[in-house]
């Protein structure tokens, strides 16, 4: 099987749309890179930058010659493309995605899409940062990195493998998962830390005595709160397509804090001690798995 592209087009020329397209070109994986987007400044920054050969102007005038389409924008902007591009999806072209939630995704493209549902291979490639844009593009972004494929009934067999070679010759370690699974999975690991590191930012950022708080933040709290840095349009969608999961985590993280603040106001050090080296020992073994 070929993992060679002729047209490939990106439509959201970012952090993870445009370093797609820099790994697929730098590896000679594909003759010519299109990109569409909201900002024409953003797009005008990636063919500068060489993320992309072609700038146009709207979704249907990318994809109507594509061999293969990846949608990276915010989830919340993929119902109404779904309907845009789907009377011009070429028959032969493979649709996929980098949505952070899928389950929203996969129904919004059934009813987008229709009939042409199984050239649309649901993708999640874990590679988000606090930075976006075209200006936050690099190669190697997915070395090492997973990359989650949440495969149609619909779907044909070798575009799924397509989709898959491409991610792996990007470096990706791709997996393929049921999507409420990814769904349930990612609310826990990726989504309620996010909530966790806005709401403290912002509760501080409020307090009249912000500044020096912050004046005298150190590691720990650059650490926690980095991905509070990340682009709201793309976390508010995320937070609302996921909710259902979303808010389990979330109560089960609040029970868990309130279960803290009995030790402290029992003044349980023994208490307190035994839940921190629970955590210590399940982070310890985390991370070394993880380097692995």
């Amino acid at each position: 099987m070929s993992t060679r592209i002729g047209r490939l087009a990106v439509i959201g020329v970012g952090l993870i749309g445009g370093s797609f397209a820099l790994d697929l070109k730098r590896l000679g994986l594909v003759d010519e890179v299109v990109g569409a987007g909201r900002s024409r400044a953003n797009l005008e920054l990636a063919l500068e930058r060489g993320l992309i050969d072609v700038m146009v102007e709207d979704a249907i005038s990318a994809v109507v010659h594509a061999d293969l389409v990846l949608l990276a924008l915010p989830v919340g902007a993929m119902s109404l493309l779904f309907r845009v591009i789907g009377p011009v999806l070429p028959p032969t072209c493979i649709l996929t995605d980098a949505g952070s939630t899928k389950q929203d995704v996969i129904a919004a493209a059934r009813t987008g899409l229709g009939e042409k549902i199984g050239q649309f291979v649901p993708g999640h490639p874990i590679a988000g940062a606090e930075t976006s844009g075209a200006a936050a593009a690099r190669t190697g972004l997915y070395q090492g990195r997973h990359c989650i494929l949440t495969p149609l009934p619909e779907n044909r067999p070798q575009d799924v493998d397509r989709v898959e070679a491409l991610w792996a010759a990007c470096g990706a370690r791709v997996e393929r998962l049921e999507p409420g699974m990814h769904d349930t999975i990612f609310a826990a690991v990726s989504h309620l830390p996010h909530l966790a590191s806005f709401a403290l930012m912002e509760d501080l950022a409020a307090r009249p005595e912000a500044p020096v708080y912050f004046r005298y933040a150190g590691a720990g709290f650059r650490d926690f709160t980095r991905i509070a840095g990340s682009h709201p349009e793309m976390w508010r969608d995320i937070t609302l397509a996921n909710r259902g999961a979303l808010l389990t985590e979330l109560d089960a993280y609040i029970a868990k804090l309130r279960e803290l603040r009995g030790l402290i106001q029992a003044g349980d050090g023994t208490g307190l001690e035994e839940l921190f080296a629970r955590a210590r020992a399940a982070r310890v073994n985390w991370n070394k798995a993880r380097n692995e």
